[in-house]
């Protein structure tokens, strides 16, 4: 059997950063695994979209390949667009297998690329330091739950002073607020880790946030990271293994 390739599932942004640190992933996860075939589509405002590179998989080769969503937490979008999008073209694509992989987040090289970014601003983990860790935010309870659970479990991990979760969009606390919430706890040294995957409208919201908390040390988004790619091929040999299930509309 042909080797599987690796599509990377973008949400896709009209901020050409975005597409720059699809672009950075797609070489380095090329650069760790020599002669894979790697690819990248997106949901919405960048091209290719999804079924496109799909189709352009289809026509090269029957192999297999492998989606992993380039989404933090299970939310709407891995929840729904995303397998809808998949099987709706797999059902025009009856020759192509496609093995849908599980979201990045939770996981240590998410950690270690946030102490990464955070030590590019001088700011390592310490007992006397806390983090705002700045998500997008999900009106999915569960996907927020999912964001607070990855903070206390990096805090132990790390041993931060303390990891308090902010949201940019769609539900509270703001950077401000979790903020705060570090200060009553006695911490006066305080970083903003934005939890998200590339350049944008939401990490620029949060800079500014954190400016009017009056924290100087933010950090960058995760970016095109080491530890993203090594991640994205753990992904990638996880749905071989135990995500067998093939996306494809039954005949």
């Amino acid at each position: 059997m042909d080797e599987a390739r690796l599509l990377l599932l973008a949400h896709g942004s009209r901020d050409p950063r975005h597409a720059a640190t699809m672009d950075a992933l797609v070489a380095q996860a090329r650069a760790l695994r020599p002669g894979l075939d790697v690819r990248v589509g997106y949901l919405d405002h960048c091209a290719p979209r999804i079924p496109r590179t799909l189709e352009q998989l289809a026509e090269e080769g029957d192999g297999p390949v492998v989606a992993v969503p380039m989404l933090l937490a299970r939310a709407y979008h891995a929840k729904t667009d995303i397998p809808g999008v998949l099987r709706e073209t797999a059902a025009r694509l009856p020759r192509l297998t496609v093995h849908l992989a599980d979201v990045l987040g939770p996981s240590p090289l998410l950690w270690r690329a946030l102490e990464r970014r955070l030590a590019e601003v001088g700011v390592r983990p310490a007992p006397d330091t806390g983090v705002v860790l700045a998500s997008a935010g999900s009106s999915d309870p569960a996907a927020n739950a999912a964001t607070l659970a990855t903070a206390a479990a990096w805090q132990r991990a790390a041993g931060w002073g303390g990891v308090a979760v902010a949201h940019a969009s769609a539900a509270p606390p703001t950077v401000a607020e979790a903020a705060e919430l570090l200060r009553t706890q006695g911490l006066r040294r305080l970083a903003v880790a934005p939890y998200l995957l590339a350049p944008g409208l939401l990490p620029d919201r949060i800079a500014a946030q954190a400016a009017t908390a009056d924290i100087a040390a933010v950090a960058a988004p995760i970016g095109a990271s080491p530890d993203l790619a090594e991640l994205l091929l753990q992904r990638y040999a996880e749905a071989l293994t135990t995500r067998p299930a093939r996306l494809a509309a039954t005949a």
